[in-house]
């Protein structure tokens, strides 16, 4: 059972991806890539998946998978799983295969000059990295995403059939495969940004969140059983949550609705070394606070870095004279649920 602390969603959000609750500092698949890279150079070491439906992106928008001061290779690359993926991948036509590698040779003849008289500019040099990834990506990339050599068994666990949660069950699928090919942190998002359009339940909170959870329920089950049939589940942390729970009382209407509640939400977690079948935490009796054994968001953020290998107080950045990481100057590995 976490506290957010926070009560509206911009910062909530930018609280439970970075642990500070204003812009500019890394989120949390940013440090992740930083600190363990990427066991594929030719896909980006950290992707980010969002709403389908037309309902937007989630509050606070790009600024939940930025880089912050890192270096901006580190940055969260979005994917489009509805239409094109990736926007302006593919080669122009115009130009065969052998044109745009000369292109490119050209063009890093060119930055190597243009470094060697002005200087290191990680700013340019992150843009540089950004286009040669794009590059290697023509190919990778149209690979992983395509759904079409996967087995009907396989499209029927997820769900990609299902009108109601297809859209997502694509995006579980997805998600495997970019671990299957060594993609290092994918995030995918459920909803939009506005109340009904998301887990916003202000009104009509049991529709709401039947309908969300009708959504994600089968998918994150097939992805979970299909991680683990492929041996991979073990060495996959996989993270479920939001940035705040909803009050234990009611918003008057004919169909009741729930407030933000920053003082108690539960997140979870299976795989990659999580203690399966432990629950940590208790609320009060009413579900208003966190009573028990509380966690806060930088306990989480060192619990996750710690399954996944690093010590959360050694993995730190240097920026304005001082070394940064994503607990700041708190949090605690919670033992409980490590295995």
């Amino acid at each position: 059972i976490g506290r957010a602390i926070l009560n509206n969603h911009a910062p909530a959000l930018l609280k439970i991806n970075t642990g500070i609750a204003r812009m500019g500092y890394p989120c949390t698949g940013s440090w992740v890539t930083y600190g363990l890279g990427s066991e594929n150079s030719d896909l980006p070491g950290f992707v980010v998946m969002y709403d389908t439906k037309g309902r937007g992106l989630p509050k606070g928008y790009a600024t939940n998978w930025s880089a912050g001061f890192l270096p901006g290779v580190f940055q969260g690359t979005g994917i489009d799983t509805a239409g094109t993926p990736i926007p302006n991948l593919a080669r122009d036509a115009a130009l065969t295969d052998a044109q745009q590698r000369a292109q490119f040779s050209l063009a890093a003849r060119l930055n190597g000059l243009h470094r060697a008289t002005t200087g290191d500019d990680a700013a340019l040099q992150a843009r540089i990295e950004s286009f040669e990834l794009a590059y290697r990506m023509q190919m990778a990339a149209p690979e992983a995403l395509d759904l079409s050599s996967e087995t009907k068994e396989t499209h029927d666990l997820y769900g990609l059939d299902d009108s109601t949660c297809g859209h997502f069950a694509k995006q579980c699928l997805i998600a495997r495969r970019l671990v299957e090919r060594g993609v290092r942190f994918i995030q995918i998002y459920s909803g939009g940004e506005e109340n009904q359009r998301s887990w916003d339940g202000h009104s009509d909170i049991l529709g709401n969140h039947s309908g969300f959870a009708a959504e994600t329920d089968r998918p994150i089950a097939a992805l979970l059983e299909d991680l683990a049939r492929r041996g991979l589940l073990d060495e996959t942390l996989v993270i479920w949550g939001g940035e705040f729970g909803r009050l234990p009382i009611a918003q008057k209407g004919d169909k009741p609705g729930r407030d933000h509640n920053p003082h108690a939400f539960t997140v979870w977690m299976a795989g990659g070394g999580a203690r399966g079948g432990v629950t940590h935490g208790a609320t009060d009796e009413f579900g208003f606070k966190a009573a028990e054994d509380r966690v806060s968001v930088n306990d989480l953020h060192a619990t996750i870095l710690h399954l996944l290998g690093m010590d959360h107080k050694r993995l730190t950045y240097r920026f304005n004279g001082r070394d940064f990481r994503l607990t700041d100057v708190a949090g605690t590995v919670v033992a409980p649920v490590v295995g």
